[in-house]
């Protein structure tokens, strides 16, 4: 509410400190911007800036709110006072009007009028805002307009998830008044890959000084214009200041040759995902990193006990899993070894609190919490492929759903090289149902790897893709798998349905498509929980809401499957079950079927 307050002032005056954020995030928690949001801000700037701010949901920086009329002058932040006090000695600032659309639009749509974001389906608070913007009432009547709204999407279950995913932020923020609160200071990232490269940028913009060693100059290069790139896009975004970009670079030591770690506090590894390289990385890092640094590897699969079976101290080994792209993925899974010292644990999260992260723990398993839950869904994605679903109907599915990115563009931005070497990882571990279908293997072999080599499920030219018809070779077949409509090449919303479908709670052949991925990512952040590699329900969902982009108005897996029913969950995935065993529900979904029992209680 701070800002719809300064919306019944006469001027608004900000702060220009990196750190000042304004807008009207309401609607990013299901509600409206009541206090006058939906109702002055249009008013003040315009319909079409005023709908575009307030159904994003978007924070901007000083300079941008001043740019759009959000806010009448920037100044120093020491100069706020007297900058307000000038603003008074003025006088009363005109009445602002520059409200159409041509005054109302009556609620009618027009062309180029903002609309609702397509993948806020099931948060209705955008319609919602935009609807009462359009009316125009009268000051009053629109007040009470965003009353109302605010009562009735309370009560709505994806409002209530959004408002419980803000209060699970903010406790994954505050952490444990008991974990260490050491300050950071002096960093080493061994790796200057993607993710290397990221998390040193990354750690160096929140002050922390970092050595970035790579063996290979090629590397070190494309490495460090990698950072340049962010730290230019910081700016250009208005994030950071081309100062506190300068700062931040000059923190950044990159070397191809071995440097002096004296005092460096942790060493993030970072190297290819490949176990015998990084055991050799974390073999020179027992002899070389100081006795009291904190060895973290950030592997996406691999097995953080075997890393620290390479040390003589493996109570200082611990997973810290940054996902890509580092500058904006909150997420870091602090993954727990046999043997990692609760000393340990305390000091990698009060680090990941402290460069402004979210951390979730999780104990060592091959593919931890996020990927072993996310994979299955883009295996099975990628079979239906293979045998003859179309591609764009199932990330058209997905998509329409709430998933920010289709399973199949997930997969070529992921790589299939990347997508088969984590799958092998967890197949070993969990056996057939992580299997990677042989069309991926086909265009690992073929080099067909996604957006990086130009070209994968879809081709990539600048910022367009289209379908690539050169892997339709490695169709096993016409045949769609059963419950699954639609015929090779075509689309399924133009397909029968066929009622002999074993999914019987789905109406459509996209619920076919959606509900048998969904299960399966269901089932295995379930399998999560039973096993213990995640301490509540609340983790499992906040990581996959924080690390795939599961929306948040559906609460997380587990949150979805108590809204779908568990026990209908479980009678529809045992009809697929039958043709297909990595539909078998596990035992905790089964028990909570049997019993009437859920994952979160009443």
């Amino acid at each position: 509410g701070g800002y719809e307050i300064t919306l019944a002032c006469d001027w608004r005056v900000a702060s220009d400190d990196p750190v000042t954020r304004i807008g009207l995030p309401e609607t990013t928690l299901g509600l409206v911007p009541a206090w006058g949001g939906c109702t002055r801000l249009p008013r003040l700037i315009g319909v079409e800036k005023a709908a575009e701010v307030i159904l994003t949901g978007k924070l901007y920086s000083a300079a941008e709110a001043k740019q759009l009329g959000l806010v009448d002058e920037v100044v120093a932040r020491e100069k706020l006072l007297e900058a307000a006090r000038k603003k008074l000695r003025d006088g009363k600032k005109p009445s602002p009007s520059p409200l159409p659309w041509g005054e109302a639009d009556g609620g009618a749509a027009g062309e180029g009028k903002p609309s609702p974001p397509r993948r806020t389906s099931g948060n209705l608070a955008p319609a919602r805002a935009l609807e009462i913007i359009r009316k125009n009432l009268p000051l009053d009547q629109s007040l009470a307009a965003e009353l109302d709204a605010i009562v009735e999407l309370g009560k709505t279950d994806a409002t209530q998830n959004l408002i419980r995913n803000f209060f699970l932020a903010e406790k994954y923020k505050r952490g444990s008044s008991k974990q260490m609160s050491e300050k950071i200071t002096h960093a080493a990232v061994i790796g200057a890959g993607i993710m290397g490269s990221g998390i040193a940028q990354w750690l160096s913009s929140r002050g922390v000084s970092v050595i970035l060693r790579d063996v290979g100059t090629e590397e070190l290069t494309r490495g460090l214009a990698n950072i340049e790139k962010t730290y230019a896009d910081a700016v250009k975004r208005g994030i950071m200041t081309e100062e506190k970009a300068k700062e931040g670079r000059a923190r950044i030591v990159a070397s191809s040759a071995p440097i002096e770690m004296r005092d460096v506090q942790v060493v993030i590894e970072a190297a290819s995902e490949k176990l015998e390289i990084k055991k050799q990385i974390f073999r020179d890092l027992a002899q070389k990193a100081p006795h009291a640094a904190m060895l973290a590897t950030n592997t996406s699969a691999l097995p953080i006990s075997d890393l620290a079976a390479e040390t003589k101290t493996p109570d200082r080994v611990i997973g810290l899993h940054f996902f890509n792209p580092v500058s904006r993925m909150k997420l870091v899974e602090v993954v727990v070894g046999t043997e990692t010292s609760d000393d340990t644990i305390g000091r990698a999260l009060g680090f990941v609190r402290q460069i402004a992260k979210l951390p979730v723990i999780v104990r060592d398993s091959p593919g931890f919490l996020v990927n072993r839950v996310l994979f299955p869904y883009l295996l099975e994605a990628a079979e239906l492929f293979e045998n003859g679903v179309s591609g764009q109907e199932i990330d058209d599915v997905l998509l329409q759903w709430g998933m920010p990115m289709g399973p199949l563009r997930l997969i070529d931005e992921i790589g299939a090289d990347i997508t088969v070497d984590i799958a092998n990882t967890l197949e070993k571990a969990y056996g057939p149902r992580d299997r990677a279908p042989k069309i991926l293997r086909e265009m690992q072999s073929a080099k067909l790897l996604g957006r990086k080599s130009g070209a994968g499920f879809y081709k990539y030219e600048g910022k367009s893709q289209t379908e690539n018809a050169e892997i339709e070779k490695w169709r096993t077949s016409p045949v769609i798998p059963s419950g699954v409509e639609g015929t090779r090449g075509g689309t399924l919303k133009e397909a029968q349905r066929d009622p002999s479908t074993p999914v019987a709670a789905a109406t459509s052949a996209q619920d076919d498509v959606s509900f048998r991925l969904m299960s399966l990512m269901v089932n295995e952040a379930a399998r999560c929980l039973e096993e213990k590699v995640v301490a509540s329900p609340e983790d499992a969902d906040y990581g996959m809401i924080l690390g795939t982009g599961f929306p948040a108005w559906r609460g997380g897996p587990l949150r979805f499957a108590e809204k779908f029913g568990i026990k209908k969950l479980v009678e529809e995935m045992e009809k697929l079950a039958r043709t297909n065993e990595k539909y078998v529900p596990c035992t905790l979904l089964r028990k909570h079927a049997q019993e009437g029992t859920r994952f979160y209680g009443s």
